[in-house]
């Protein structure tokens, strides 16, 4: 075990044994207890001690949080290197800070895919007729994540975004490997261009996005709708996104452990996602950075964190998509950590920055 001062951000245990109730118990008090923390008293809790790391310095709160989870060794992303109870403790530990933000109406939907039904879930906004749809799909690293643990995320940006959300639950590796879920995700944003009407949505303003594993999805769909001749998504919302599998970068090095995603977390998801699948490492189909062209895809809102392994390869792609002719809205935040809008909850940078994707997001899906 290391030991660590309160101002230093460092692994405690094992990130891979499974955890037990009492430590989910305490995990959750710790994330619902942030925001009624006063920032003085943050840091001195902290030592007076700061994170800077590449010219950012981290966040207060989230470095108060990634201390009280590493004291319970819910230090990392993938919390048992069984899928199943990696699964079943991002499930638990998303819901022991949930606040079932409350909107119009919540709707299981069945749509039909390639290789059966895909489950899905339509948020309703107050006052929705006509409003904009997004087609959102979860992060997870295509291995775990499903509907539940982003339920908060999509009921933020249903009510603060004033639009329709449609949640996918497509498939996951190791069960299927890719390209499964990039084909779920074309699927569903073909029916959702099919059904918006019936949602009650504006049929002419749908947007698809998803975070980490989830914006790989939503870039991977832009580019096959654009290669495909069919409709384009009104708009690609990409929440730190996977662009590219095949090569590394400096923020892969430089955030490699301590910062919720770890390098390790990275690898474990890229073996069950790739190994033995159809398609490797450098098609676009998986890698959409890798894409011979970017010209033509639809606009796009990409958000990345400053403290994320994922940093570097979000911003290639948000550079490499505009050097196309593509018009994108780039924002980095540089205080903050991978999965920054799920822990919106917590208070602080990530509470802010939640906010203002969304307004941004709200704003590109205005009509013109």
């Amino acid at each position: 075990m290391t030991q660590s001062l309160p101002g230093q951000v460092t692994t405690v245990g094992s990130p891979r044994g499974a955890k037990g109730p009492v430590v989910n118990a305490l995990a959750g008090l710790t994330l619902r207890g942030l925001p009624r923390i006063p920032n003085p008293v943050k840091r001195v809790m902290l030592g007076g001690r700061s994170v800077t790391i590449d010219g950012n310095t981290l966040d207060t709160t989230l470095q108060l949080m990634l201390f009280g989870m590493s004291r319970t060794g819910l230090n990392a992303l993938i919390a048992s290197l069984d899928v199943g109870a990696a699964r079943t403790q991002l499930r638990i530990l998303a819901a022991s800070f949930k606040q079932d933000i409350p909107v119009a109406s919540v709707t299981n939907l069945s749509i039909p895919g390639p290789a059966g039904p895909i489950g899905a879930r339509h948020y309703r906004p107050i006052n929705g007729d006509g409003q904009p749809l997004l087609v959102f799909y979860h992060g997870g690293g295509q291995v775990i994540g499903d509907i539940e643990t982003h339920d908060d995320l999509c009921r933020q940006i249903c009510r603060e975004g004033g639009m329709h959300v449609l949640s996918v639950d497509y498939r996951l590796a190791p069960e299927h490997k890719a390209p499964a879920g990039a084909e779920d995700a074309y699927a569903a944003f073909g029916w959702a261009l099919d059904h918006a009407g019936e949602l009650g949505a504006d049929a002419g303003r749908v947007a698809v996005g998803g975070d980490s594993a989830g914006g790989n999805l939503a870039a991977v769909v832009s580019q096959r709708a654009r290669d495909e001749g069919t409709r384009l998504p009104a708009l690609q919302l990409l929440f730190y996104p996977v662009t590219n599998y095949a090569s590394g970068t400096r923020s892969q090095a430089l955030f490699d452990d301590g910062f919720f995603l770890t390098k390790k977390d990275l690898v474990w998801c890229g073996d069950h996602f790739l190994n033995g699948a159809r398609v490797d490492a450098a098609d676009p189909r998986v890698s959409p950075l890798l894409a011979d062209d970017l010209s033509g895809l639809p606009p796009a809102l990409v958000l990345t964190a400053g403290f994320d392994p994922l940093r570097d390869e979000g911003r290639q792609y948000a550079e490499a998509m505009r050097a196309a002719g593509v018009a994108v809205d780039y924002r980095e935040f540089g205080s903050l950590v991978h999965g920054f809008a799920n822990f919106f909850p917590v208070g602080g940078g990530c509470a802010t920055a939640t906010t203002e994707s969304i307004s941004a997001l709200r704003a590109h899906l205005a009509r013109t």
